[in-house]
């Protein structure tokens, strides 16, 4: 628009590219990028005016930002704050930051018909209506035909719903979810190959993320799968919910961008009236440690105190304190320490951070360097839906016969031979071939550069490449540093008994399904249809009892006078969060005495 170079007058950054020179007046940059600016410029006297976008979407960090820009703003008299969003609750807003101006600035925008079908009364009906009213929109029942974008709730829906379409004529069926490959996902965008009528079924992330081109009509089932944190069974669950009125406006403007459309809603207008007008925020919904940590690191007081916009439950808070003890970021009275310190300056969540330092004392930093950062971004290996088998066979070479997390480093010491051999076309072309996705191979490998810069910041030097002699303990050690929750001991069946007397299973896409060790430890606990354990990894309970001496419970029964030695002495049971770690261990009873 201002016919200049890029990173001239107009600059951007977000988490690995810096386009921005001294000549920059605007910059654009992620709520991250911001967010860490604070740690070195409290006062953000670098800019003049702050633009926060798309604020209704209420992430942590835009949460964390109001916050800190509300209680700033008084010592910058100077700072202009324009908070902008299409579907956001503007009087709260602006009670926020002390009865702030309003602007309305009306969109260019179609008008869209609102039809609602009524409410349905199961899964089966739900897919039935939406295949008829497919049907029934492509012979022209709603007016001139058009392409039509389907929200639905998860990737089992949308593989469902695509077979169930797949008998209608002149449809061309296109997905689009988050796991789905780069190029799959860029058939959506692209008009120029069209078949026929395009149907797109895709989850909440077509809300608002992202804007599917030539859509004349919207069909929603008024579901979505929304991420709650419950600190009683300390699970991240995934339950499908009706989606608040914002979220089903958002949905409705999808076909109203390029001409007018119809917007045809899966439930009643009574149904509509009663939902909440606004989505959850993610503070409400979400673990807290992460922002916990970097409110102790900053001297921002207590959370409770913080001026966020919605305060966060307090049972979530003190949750969130809780972890962070089992981490050994702070003390039992809340105080952050030296551990605490460090894992601030390391660029990922928390329960990494602790992998990451764990693994220096471990000699193994350079596998958990890998890992670490493999599970900080989503899963490159690819498993298109009429594909699975070969996908899987491809991703098989790549399996450990104890361990998911083992096999991370059998594809990363592949990918690294064959991208110092190949090409970047070929390298391409190899990913695209063996269901890899090379923008988030891509992005794992910026990541371990960006940890392993962290590292060395803090005298951790790890080397170029991983060793070839297996450290399957030093690796599980150091990965229980940050996971030591989420152990779980086999129990009968399929099912684990984890911490704190939580049943699950392992998902059946691990290398342990089948196998099921006695004792196993999981990237993460997730709560679908059932309680999850996703990424396991067999070890020695043993393992764990090391750990965080802080937290283990010491159970001392059977004593005896012992002759030869003269003590009297008895067996030692250890637990941890209600799992016996080792038991009838033989101690001398005397010191137990004054330690209990």
């Amino acid at each position: 628009e201002l016919n200049t170079e890029l990173g001239d007058l107009v600059g951007y950054q977000v988490r690995f590219t810096d386009q921005v020179s001294a000549n920059s007046a605007i910059k654009l940059m992620t709520d991250g990028i911001l967010l860490a600016e604070i740690q070195r410029d409290r006062l953000l006297r670098r800019y003049d005016t702050l633009i926060i976008d798309e604020a209704h979407e209420r992430s942590l960090n835009i949460d964390f930002l109001l916050g800190y820009l509300q209680r700033i703003l008084p010592q910058r008299p100077d700072l202009k704050l324009i908070i902008t969003s299409a579907t956001i609750d503007v009087e709260s807003f602006s009670r926020h930051f002390d009865d702030a101006p309003i602007i309305e600035v009306s969109g260019r925008t179609y008008p869209v018909e609102t039809v609602y079908a009524g409410d349905t009364p199961d899964e089966d009906s739900v897919q039935e209506q939406i295949v008829t009213l497919v049907a029934d929109i492509d012979a022209g029942q709603f007016g001139r035909r058009g392409d039509i974008l389907v929200f639905l709730p998860g990737e089992r829906d949308i593989r469902e719903l695509a077979r169930a379409l797949r008998h209608l004529d002149a449809i061309e069926v296109l997905p689009l979810y988050a796991r789905l490959s780069q190029a799959e996902q860029n058939r959506v965008f692209d008009l120029s190959r069209r078949r026929g009528t395009r149907v797109v079924l895709a989850t909440n992330v077509a809300e608002t993320s992202l804007t599917v081109p030539g859509i004349r009509y919207v069909i929603d089932p008024g579901l979505a799968r929304i991420s709650r944190y419950s600190y009683r069974t300390k699970v991240q669950r995934l339950p499908i919910e009706p989606i608040s009125q914002a979220s089903a406006n958002q949905r409705q403007g999808r076909c109203g961008r390029v001409e007018s459309g119809v917007c045809i809603r899966l439930y009643s207008e009574e149904d509509f009236d009663r939902r909440p007008e606004f989505t959850d925020p993610e503070i409400k919904r979400t673990h807290l440690a992460a922002v916990v940590l970097q409110m102790l690191v900053l001297g921002l007081g207590e959370i409770e105190r913080f001026p966020f916009l919605n305060p966060p439950d307090s049972r979530q808070v003190r949750d969130g304190y809780k972890l962070l003890e089992e981490l050994g970021a702070v003390t039992p009275a809340g105080k952050l320490t030296r551990l605490g310190r460090r894992l601030a300056r390391l660029p990922i969540d928390p329960r990494l951070g602790r992998m990451v330092l764990a693994a220096a004392d471990q000699a193994c930093l350079e596998e958990i360097l890998v890992i670490a950062s493999a599970l900080a971004v989503r899963d490159p290996r690819e498993r298109p839906a009429d594909r699975q088998q070969q996908a899987d066979q491809q991703h098989a070479r790549f399996k450990h016969p104890r361990s998911d997390f083992m096999a991370w480093l059998n594809l990363w010491r592949y990918y690294e031979e064959q991208r110092q051999s190949l090409s970047q076309n070929q390298l391409r072309k190899l990913c695209k071939r063996e269901y890899l996705s090379f923008m988030r191979m891509r992005e794992w490998r910026d990541i371990h550069a960006q940890l392993s810069i962290a590292c060395r910041q803090q005298k951790l030097r790890p080397r170029s490449g991983l060793p070839e002699e297996e450290n399957y303990q030093g690796v599980h050690v150091a990965l229980l540093s940050g996971l030591l929750s989420n152990i779980a001991q086999f129990h009968e069946g399929r099912e684990y008994l984890g911490a704190r007397n939580r049943r699950l299973e392992i998902f059946p896409a691990s290398s342990q399904y089948r196998k099921q060790p006695k004792w196993i430890v999981a990237a993460e606990i997730v709560e679908t249809t059932r309680v999850w354990a996703r990424g396991v990894g067999a070890i020695d309970p043993g393992w764990a009892a090391g750990i965080n001496p802080a937290l283990l419970k010491h159970h001392y029964y059977e004593p005896r006078w012992q002759p030869r030695s003269g003590r009297a002495m008895a067996y030692e049971r250890l637990t941890l969060y209600g799992l016996t770690l080792v038991d009838k261990r033989n101690v001398h009873y005397g010191p137990c005495l004054l330690y209990t």
